[in-house]
């Protein structure tokens, strides 16, 4: 009889599972291990839908819709993931572990999303694509929900430094949405959540960012709203938080005149001149003569951290043709922020050339207040004021003049001249000839009268073009959203101008004559596109005429119902912080006018499907 070892059955199972297993093991090599990608994989690119656009679907049913997604193959990808995003509610469908590029998904109507590809491989790196926004439309004829902006800088949870107590938020978005609507963005800031009312300025913004002032060491909340008229979309709320506030101020710092005096007169290429606000008396003329450089500007400014503006009076000075205020002989110079008043003749005349004259204002002076002239060119005048100027005899003195011998390619931008005595501009000229002049969202108002309102002895036009003792020069002059109100001779003025004048979506009401373009030494080219005038339009003439497209011509009229307002009071207000135009509803047009989309394309912005006519798109 043999003897044997009773083994109950389940432990037998046990033991043969555990001798295969070490037979697997003894048996494997190397050669057997999965072969694993370690190389990060590339970045699809994504095809269709295309960025900020309304996508094609395929078959409807009820509100969903199949929308088809497209991507080139990545390199070294083994697998995607395709991720949506509702950028309405934030939800979230992925489509993991595609082998293919391409899958169509059901979407809701009426939406609109986001999408991205993760690029994958049996390595532990995956690679995001950038992300595509899209519309998917609802009924026929809906209005389709803007893109919500994206919030790009500062980045949310970062730490930015205040420079002179302001930061500048920025984010991106279309100018339109896919309906073709314009966009406008309201800006929410704050400390205490992102959605406190902000102020009347963050509100229908065109641009995309924009500059708010904050407290050092603090956390701000921040989101963008983007609306089309009809519907709004909402961006992420983002955070920052605030260190210590750091001054732009960079150079000699002057508190008194006659340090003021000693800093030009030391000036070196790129030096930054910061002056302090207050009140600065001079008797004598400051001659500029140190030119900077194109990559090395000399400032002349207020420093940024003073409320109060500085203002050089120079009142003392005697009435003479000599006793100018400033006298600008030099180059690339940056003068900004500063008051000039009562000078003697000229507030301020420039000779050089590449000077940028910002935000500065020129008053009660005895001839014009900035002028042009000893071959001056090149200078841009930025945002900046003339008025109440006038000399004894009651006869003399513009707002701004670019006029004589002056040279060519000086540009007037958002400047305003009112109530001088002369001309609101002045271009008449005298040893020059064939030069140009460009001026844009330029302002003249009542000029031909005085500072209490009276009339003056002067010719009162609010822009005269050009003009020469022997009526032979030509000063060609362009105006650009260029307004001309309540001036007691001509809006714009001929004056024997034999050059060539453009006027492009220009306003003209309540003057003498709003247009002054006479036959006698006519002009010898004037063009007249997408401009507006309420009242009588004047006489137009040339030897070359290119006048279309205006609120007097083509079936298009001109009434006072086209006009929120009519109230040029406005356009004499206060400038906004950074020097610009102040907002006004003076010459806006009226949903129900027929100078909106009535002019032609002229290579200027515009809205809707042509350019409206006047100063002021709709």
């Amino acid at each position: 009889m043999k003897n044997y070892i009773d083994i109950p059955s389940g432990n037998m199972q046990r033991l043969l599972l555990l001798f295969l297993v070490a037979l697997a093991v003894s048996c494997s090599s190397d050669d057997d291990e999965l072969d694993v990608n370690t190389t990060v994989p590339g970045e699809a690119s994504l095809v269709l839908p295309q960025d900020n656009t309304q996508c094609e679907v395929g078959e409807v049913v009820a509100n969903m819709a199949e929308v088809f997604f497209e991507w080139e193959e990545a390199t070294d990808a083994e697998r995607y993931d395709l991720v949506i995003t509702n950028l309405a509610t934030q939800e979230v469908k992925q489509r993991p572990n595609l082998e293919t590029t391409d899958l169509m998904v059901r979407l809701e109507r009426g939406f609109a999303y986001s999408w991205k590809i993760i690029s994958k491989n049996s390595g532990e790196d995956v690679t995001e694509s950038a992300s595509n926004k899209f519309y998917v439309a609802g009924e026929p004829g809906s209005n389709n929900v803007p893109f919500p902006a994206s919030l790009s800088s500062p980045a949310s949870g970062v730490k930015v430094t205040p420079v002179d107590g302001m930061v500048t938020l920025e984010w991106d978005a279309a100018p339109t949405d896919t309906d073709g609507d314009p966009l406008v963005f309201t800006l929410f800031a704050d400390k205490v959540d992102g959605n406190q009312e902000p102020p009347e300025e963050w509100k229908g913004l065109t641009v995309n960012s924009m500059e708010i002032e904050v407290e050092p060491n603090s956390l701000y909340y921040w989101h963008v709203e983007t609306s089309d008229g009809r519907n709004t979309a909402i961006s992420n709320t983002y955070t920052f938080r605030t260190g210590d506030n750091v001054s732009s101020v960079n150079g000699t710092i002057v508190s008194t005149s006659q340090e003021i005096l000693d800093a030009i007169a030391a000036a070196i290429p790129g030096v930054n001149i910061y002056i302090r606000g207050g009140e600065y008396t001079f008797d004598s003329t400051i001659k500029i003569t140190t030119s900077g450089s194109a990559n090395n500007i000399i400032s002349l400014i207020a420093h940024p951290e003073n409320e109060t503006r500085p203002r050089f009076n120079f009142s003392s000075m005697t009435e003479d043709s000599s006793n100018r205020g400033i006298e600008l002989e030099a180059s690339y110079w940056h003068i900004k922020g500063i008051d000039v008043y009562k000078a003697g003749d000229n507030g301020m005349l420039i000779r050089g050339h590449d000077n940028l004259i910002e935000f500065c204002t020129f008053s009660e002076c005895s001839d014009t207040g900035l002028q042009l002239g000893s071959g001056a060119s090149n200078n841009l005048i930025l945002n900046c004021d003339s008025f109440f100027n006038a000399d004894s005899t009651l006869e003399n003195a513009d707002g701004f003049a670019s006029k004589l011998d002056v040279g060519t390619g000086n540009k007037f931008v958002g400047c305003r001249a009112w109530q001088n005595l002369d001309d609101g501009w002045d271009g008449y000229l005298r040893n020059a000839d064939n030069v140009t002049t460009i001026h844009e969202d330029c302002w003249s108002i009542q000029n031909g009268y005085l500072k209490d309102g009276s009339v003056s002895g002067g010719d009162g036009n609010g822009f005269k073009t050009g003009g020469s003792d022997n009526k032979d020069l030509k000063h060609n002059a362009l105006y650009i959203r260029s307004i001309a109100v309540g001036n007691r001779f001509d809006g714009f003025d001929h004056n024997s101008n034999r050059g060539e004048v453009t006027l492009y979506n220009c306003s003209a009401y309540d003057n003498g004559t709003n247009y002054g373009f006479g036959s006698t030494n006519p002009l010898e080219k004037l063009t007249i596109k997408n401009s507006n005038v309420l009242g009588p339009v004047g006489s137009i003439n040339a030897t070359t005429l290119d006048v279309t497209h205006n609120s007097w011509m083509e079936g298009v009229e001109s009434t006072v119902d086209d006009f929120v307002s009519i109230d040029y009071s406005q356009l004499t207000g206060p400038r906004k912080p950074d020097g610009s135009l102040p907002d006004v509803t003076f010459f806006h047009l009226e949903p129900d006018s027929d100078m909106i989309d009535a002019g032609v394309d002229v290579g200027l912005p515009y809205n809707g499907s042509a350019p409206d006519l006047g100063a002021f798109e709709f």
